[in-house]
């Protein structure tokens, strides 16, 4: 008798095993990346996944000597290392580079997503807690690496998005829009911070960062907040304020919905030409390995960009409950693929930079990598061109790669992106906790320093 339960439970397991790699096979895609990327990508059927495509490149950091490969013409160099998850950058008006070391909050899913959730953070390098501080780099000889560093804020709540107007330093934690008094030069910061804005950081919480930028009159503040889901799954009413990029006024701290209808808006910048605001948004899952393009777009004052309900231009999700067929209508296209599944996070203009010829009029975006496609993509920093009218034009263009290496271990992962007071790029690498420094022999910053006000 024991003996037969023993060999149903061995079958059980058997099964139960083989069931998980079954599923866990995931999705192939049927498409080179570039073509689902540009002005008109190339787009699939979707295949709708019970469970996610799971393709996680491990994380293997640089060890010394090592580093991603720039592109012809172009250098790479460590500005800082040693950093704790380092997220986004701000360039202060003095040549200073704040940093937010952090990571998510801890995280409360639960059931299988949350053992999913916990899986891939730790195999990607992400599972650490967060140092939840704002540090300041100092490069004293402009010799293009970090002489100082500071802790300038600490004991925040995974602070992103960093902004300065005038005097006042704006900090975005997950769950709030913080102001602190500073003057140039400053090392610590220890004032307590002024409440600006509440932000909804309901749990789960999933797309816990809040990018934050000024416009240029220094009269607002935009902010970046991601769903807390992937297509409203857990309802619409938890995802007020969210999915959206918020307009924050400073001068009597009202808050709007400035548009919305995008996923996972991250990464933020004002396109020198135009004078627009624009941004880079993760798309959703479980669509395959193909779908659904990720984006850089226009953010247009009361434009609704379509999720949950609809995807790219107009494509109806077949899982989201109930329809909305004639919401389509009113909704603003996105403006360019950036490919299925790369994860753009950060964005930065060129121009009047000193990366050259032919990254020189154009959009810097860090993709992030998936984790949900097979093969990978993403992993690099890509320069999209953008024509004489403001908009963006052809295929992404490597600026960075080389961060999976032949075992598809991911040794880093691009971030965000800045350029620092000669005109290079920074680029963040959090699990490397590495700033890399691109940069073109020879060249300096050309005309106005336009970009750099849009940051």
């Amino acid at each position: 008798m024991l003996k037969h339960i023993r060999n149903i439970l061995i079958l059980i397991i058997v099964i139960a095993i083989g069931a998980g790699f079954y599923l866990m096979r995931g999705d192939t895609a049927r498409l080179p990346l570039e073509a689902t990327a540009g002005v008109d990508p190339q787009l699939t059927d979707v295949r709708k996944e019970n469970f996610p495509t799971i393709n996680v490149a491990e994380a293997v950091p640089w060890q010394d000597g090592e580093g991603p490969v720039a592109a012809e013409g172009l250098t790479v160099e460590r500005f800082a290392e040693g950093l704790d998850h380092p997220r986004n950058m701000l360039r202060l008006p003095n040549g200073d580079i704040l940093v937010a070391e952090t990571n998510s909050p801890p995280r409360t899913n639960r059931g299988i997503e949350g053992w999913i959730m916990r899986q891939l953070m730790s195999k990607a390098g992400a599972a650490s807690e967060s140092a939840n501080r704002i540090t300041l780099l100092r490069d004293k000889d402009g010799d293009g690496k970090v002489d100082e560093k500071f802790a300038l804020l600490e004991n925040l709540n995974s602070p992103f998005g960093m902004a300065l107007v005038e005097d006042t330093l704006y900090v975005a934690n997950t769950n709030e829009v913080l102001a602190f008094p500073y003057a140039e030069g400053d090392t610590k910061i220890t004032a307590k911070g002024r409440k600006v804005a509440n932000l909804n950081a309901l749990a789960p919480n999933n797309h816990w960062t809040r990018n934050l930028i000024a416009s240029p009159d220094g009269k607002y503040l935009f902010v970046a907040v991601g769903s807390n889901s992937n297509i409203a799954e857990n309802g619409l009413d938890k995802e007020k304020g969210r999915a959206a990029v918020l307009r924050v006024e400073l001068a009597t701290n009202d808050k709007i919905v400035f548009a919305d209808g995008m996923r996972n808006p991250v990464g933020l910048a004002y396109e020198p030409v135009t004078e627009t605001l624009w941004t880079v948004v993760n798309e959703r899952d479980m669509l395959g390995s193909d779908m659904v393009p990720d984006y850089l777009t226009e953010v247009v004052f009361a434009s609704h960009y379509g999720w949950p309900w609809h995807f790219w231009r107009g494509h109806v999700d077949p899982r989201v409950e109930p329809k909305n067929l004639d919401h389509r209508q009113y909704e603003r296209r996105p403006d360019y693929s950036l490919g299925a599944h790369v994860a753009p996070l950060g964005l930065a203009f060129s121009h009047g930079q000193a990366l050259g010829a032919p990254f020189d009029s154009g959009a810097i975006i860090a993709r992030h990598g998936s984790w949900n496609r097979k093969p990978l993509s993403g992993y690099d920093v890509v320069y999209v061109d953008f024509n004489e009218n403001g908009k963006p034009q052809g295929k992404p263009q490597p600026v960075l790669s080389g961060f999976v290496d032949d075992e598809e271990n991911a040794r880093g992962r691009p971030t965000m992106v800045t350029f620092d007071q000669t005109g290079a790029l920074l680029v963040s690498d959090d699990i490397s906790g590495i700033i890399w420094r691109v940069s073109k022999p020879g060249a300096a910053k050309s005309g106005t320093d336009e970009a750099a006000k849009a940051e």
